[in-house]
């Protein structure tokens, strides 16, 4: 970490304590709710820089581009695309659209687990990724990048979902970590052994990327390439997650 990075996050903690104090204190509600504005402000700001004084419609964009692990071999599958982020802040849900190439053409219907993992280092390849993205210390799948199960058609996975869990803004931020393609479907944690409660049992990792911020173009132009399309799928992941927590 730089000097600076280091300076800024010492200030940014020291804010957050005096926030903290005054916030148990009795207050009203709207101020309350004034103050958790601000702490949101001062992590999108200080640690994610998002352009927010730049971008009057406060709706931030981010892109993932994927390439083959190069730690396989050359006979494995060799996964490349683009997933695509979407989220107003500070109170907007995660729009993600996820477009990949390169599976078998003649096997159609089957399935491959898509997750977000904790770094966004690739110097290993897509392993040294390390284990899913779970700010929270939960089980798989209900951490806030278990996307689940992707359905190949014609060789190609094309999907977009709304109403997510994950976010681009504050301290659990998806910015900077990375999704990782699997070859094998997710079990859902139903397969009654601990790597199903951690990964899913979703086997190799085929491709991976890291997820960083760009402009609306290239979600603009998926928009209107898809405009004649069914609405947007909501992922049947957020339901699952809810009825669990209630």
């Amino acid at each position: 970490m730089s000097c600076a990075l280091y300076q800024r996050v010492l200030f940014l903690i020291s804010i957050c304590v005096r926030i903290g104090a005054e916030m148990e204190q009795t207050c009203p509600t709207e101020t309350l709710t004034e103050m958790s504005q601000k702490l949101n402000d001062l992590w999108a700001t200080f640690l994610n820089g998002i352009p927010l004084e730049s971008n009057p419609n406060r709706t931030v964009y981010a892109t993932c581009h994927l390439q083959p692990n190069p730690k396989l071999a050359a006979a494995e599958l060799q996964i490349t695309g683009k997933i695509l982020f979407k989220q107003i802040y500070p109170d907007g849900k995660l729009e993600v659209v996820f477009s990949a190439h390169g599976f078998p053409m003649d096997v159609n219907q089957t399935s491959r687990a898509i997750h977000i993992h904790n770094y966004g280092d690739l110097s290993n390849g897509c392993d040294s990724t390390a284990g899913h993205f779970n700010p929270h210390s939960i089980n798989h799948p209900y951490h806030p990048g278990d996307f689940g199960n992707f359905r190949v058609q014609n060789g190609k996975i094309q999907r977009h979902l709304t109403n997510l869990e994950a976010t681009l803004f504050g301290p659990h931020s998806v910015l900077g970590r990375s999704i990782v393609v699997h070859k094998l479907a997710d079990d859902l944690g139903k397969g009654n052994n601990q790597a199903s409660l951690e990964n899913g049992n979703a086997g190799t990792r085929l491709a991976c990327c890291v997820i960083g911020f760009t402009t609306s173009s290239s979600w603009d132009k998926y928009i209107q390439d898809n405009a004649k399309l069914k609405s947007p799928k909501v992922s049947r992941h957020v339901s699952s997650v809810r009825r669990a927590r209630n």
